[in-house]
């Protein structure tokens, strides 16, 4: 086992985080693991180890997280890895999707997330050193048709980490950004992925899109345990990416973006440069 580490992880009862805690608890680390819920996370888990610490929180109360964090920091005597996998998807044009809808998706998808950072930082910075892991999406990187709200919320989490990496470097704090494609979760259940109830008629291929999303559920190519594996195991490099991405499919759409952003600059680069005195 390489050096036990201290994980704090947020959404855990089911997904990409609870393959985290299970990983982590048999390879020998501490973890503290949160949910809305810590019954059925517990349950999820399956262990009364003491070196795990099921913590209810509501990420999107400042209070709430201090709270956790203080309790993880106090039981375990350190924290190594934050991972902020807490999220869930909202599809609709954004006709469709009301105000309350695009408020909920930001308090958990990032407010949530940076409810959790800056409460971590202070016990991150005292010790110099600890990596945060945000868990975006391939869509925080390149959106699709019928997501406008939830590729808004994950290319907050890409901008976010990237300024974060900067902020906390001389630190000795590591950051990294994951965007993974479409993994064998519970991410197109009705529990993790919540479409608008209303439905405007024109918005044909916004509809049609969310059809084939719910179709996936099951088929989807990405081994979550595998990604889990690789995530964990960046924790363990002198230079981990800052930028992760995690399935063929993520790699191809997020290569075909940088391809047509280099096309698309060069295409009106007379004109951008025209601008200056």
């Amino acid at each position: 086992m390489d050096k036990q580490q201290v994980w704090f992880i947020t959404g855990a009862s089911k997904g990409l985080g609870l393959s985290f805690v299970k990983q982590l608890l048999k390879a020998g680390h501490m973890v503290a693991a949160t949910s809305r819920n810590t019954q059925d996370l517990s349950t999820s888990v399956g262990t009364n180890s003491s070196q795990f610490l099921p913590l209810q929180v509501n990420l999107a109360d400042e209070n709430s997280v201090a709270q956790a964090l203080e309790q993880t920091v106090k039981t375990f005597g350190r924290l190594d890895v934050v991972v902020n996998n807490a999220g869930y998807g909202i599809g609709g044009s954004v006709e469709e999707v009301t105000d309350a809808e695009v408020r909920q998706a930001f308090d958990v998808n990032v407010f949530g997330t940076i409810n959790v950072i800056r409460k971590a930082l202070p016990y991150l910075r005292k010790q110099r050193s600890g990596h945060i892991i945000n868990i975006s999406s391939i869509a925080g990187i390149t959106g699709g048709t019928g997501w406008s709200i939830y590729t808004a919320a994950k290319h907050a989490i890409v901008g976010l980490s990237e300024v974060l990496a900067a902020d906390v470097q001389e630190l000795g704090i590591k950051v990294t950004v994951v965007a993974p494609g479409a993994f064998r979760t519970s991410f197109l259940t009705p529990e993790s992925l919540a479409i608008t109830d209303n439905y405007i008629e024109d918005y044909s291929a916004v509809h049609a899109t969310h059809d084939k999303f719910r179709k996936m559920d099951g088929q989807q190519a990405g081994d979550p345990e595998k990604a889990v594996a690789e995530m964990i195991r960046i924790t363990t490099v002198t230079n981990p990416p800052l930028y992760f991405l995690l399935g063929t499919d993520a790699y191809n759409r997020a290569v075909n973006k940088l391809e047509l952003l280099g096309k698309e600059y060069k295409a009106w680069e007379s004109v951008t440069k025209s601008t200056d005195f």
